[in-house]
């Protein structure tokens, strides 16, 4: 099997992109224009390519804008938005707070991440999941919080953690972020690959790119500097992303078999599906 240091990943097919439109309105843009530019920004941008770009509005947890950006979002679902979160600092601003927003995305039918359980937890992942209906998490690795080890050195998961893996509700984890926050020392602390041997619902994500000075690639990187992952973990990242992104399922499933699969083929990258 070829190595991952030396044989570079395939380019990119699909990207979820969130930002926060409600950041970009100082200069007199409404939420409306700021999601047109950069849907027609992004569309420019990958035609031509195999790349699928879509968007995730979020709307900040400190502000009291949450109904109306998800409003926004909803009504760009058949322009590319496909997914509505909250961001912003945990500490003080709980994702019970905007509520209303997240029973409006319910009653449209409309996917929803929420940061939650990276600064501290387990109540804001609890919320996220009981009260909001977050179908993805981000970051999330706050939930180690819930686990303990027995006297035989084992690792023990409390109720929620049980909830989450049963639930195969996805974390979406950020390494590099998480050691760029303090919330870890180094990316071999980083506890994705406890989650991914426990068989939690992973995926590899960037968070703030220019904070953080990375890119997909780098991360990914990262992890096989850290811990050795070949190229069929790799396969199974991927792939694994891809069926939990928010695109419609025949979607997922055209770009996991008619661009994933033949591009990791050559690298006998392992060919068993991804557990659930």
């Amino acid at each position: 099997m070829s190595s991952p240091k030396t044989s570079p990943p395939t380019a990119f097919v699909y990207a979820e992109i969130r930002f926060a439109p409600e950041l970009h309105t100082e200069q007199g843009l409404s939420l409306d224009e700021v999601l047109e530019s950069v849907l027609v920004g992004f569309a420019a941008g990958s035609a031509g390519t195999d790349l699928t770009i879509r968007v995730i509005c979020s709307a900040m947890r400190h502000l009291d804008n949450g109904l109306e950006v998800a409003r926004a979002a909803v009504r760009h679902r058949n322009h590319g938005v496909v997914g509505f979160d909250i961001a912003g600092p945990e500490d003080g601003f709980p994702p019970d707070d905007h509520l209303i927003a997240f029973q409006y995305c319910k009653h449209e039918n409309f996917h929803v991440t929420i940061h939650a359980g990276e600064s501290y937890a387990p109540p804001p992942i609890w919320k996220a999941v009981q009260f909001c209906g977050a179908e993805r998490l981000g970051h999330g690795i706050r939930v180690v919080e819930d686990w303990w080890h027995d006297d035989d050195g084992d690792i023990q998961l409390g109720r929620l953690s049980h909830f989450l893996r049963d639930a195969r509700i996805p974390l979406e984890v950020c390494p590099t972020s998480n050691v760029n926050t303090g919330l870890i020392n180094s990316i071999e602390e980083q506890p994705i690959h406890l989650l991914v041997q426990l068989r939690f619902r992973v995926t590899v994500n960037t968070d703030s790119r220019l904070m953080s000075g990375v890119t997909r690639s780098s991360e990914i990187a990262a992890l096989v500097d850290a811990f050795g992952y070949s190229w069929d973990r790799l396969w199974w990242l991927t792939v694994n992303a891809m069926k939990l992104s928010f695109l419609p399922f025949r979607e997922r499933l055209q770009i996991i078999e008619n661009i994933i699969k033949p591009r990791y083929a050559p690298l006998e990258a392992w060919q068993v599906e991804p557990p659930l």
